[in-house]
């Protein structure tokens, strides 16, 4: 069975994937979105650090409990046999920004707020438009392909030794 160079192989590779993804999403997508919020200051970008934590661990169990799941008995259905590593790459980066868009734009409001309130679901679309259109272009021109960039590193060291 042919094993994609760019894509992890085992569990291992798995989770430093994960890991190389969402750290770069959650240290350029969450404080673009919250300079957009609440203004580009010193202080703003001191109350991120502050949350970047509980994001980061609410961001990895969404896309493992929750993205994840969805996403392996949608892809399948959506995708065809013919279809080249590309296009099931920007499918699945489709899906996932998708799925985390929606629940983190709720989230990640009330992680920021430090509350949990309905406002949000009075401004819902315009604040996830924004929010998916950040993730999305984050996800296809920085986070993935440093994650897949990563696991072709892995994948030369292994053939080496």
């Amino acid at each position: 069975m042919y094993k994609e160079n760019r894509l992890p192989q085992s569990a291992a590779e798995g989770i430093i994937f994960m890991l190389v993804i969402s750290f770069i999403s959650v240290n350029t997508i969450a404080p673009i979105i919250m300079f957009m919020e609440i203004g580009l200051s010193f202080q703003t970008y001191g109350e991120f650090f502050k949350i970047m934590p509980v994001m980061w661990i609410i961001v990895i169990l969404l896309v493992r409990f929750v993205a994840g799941p969805l996403i392996g008995k949608i892809m399948p259905k959506f995708q065809g046999e013919t279809d080249g590593f590309n296009a099931r790459i920007l499918l699945n980066i489709v899906m996932n920004v998708t799925i985390l868009s929606l629940t983190l734009t709720v989230i990640g409001t009330w992680v920021g707020n430090r509350e949990i309130s309905t406002d949000i679901f009075t401004r819902f679309f315009p604040v996830w438009f924004r929010n998916f259109g950040i993730a999305f272009w984050i996800e296809v021109l920085v986070a993935q392909p440093i994650a897949r960039f990563v696991m072709v590193k892995i994948h030369e060291n292994k053939r080496v030794k």
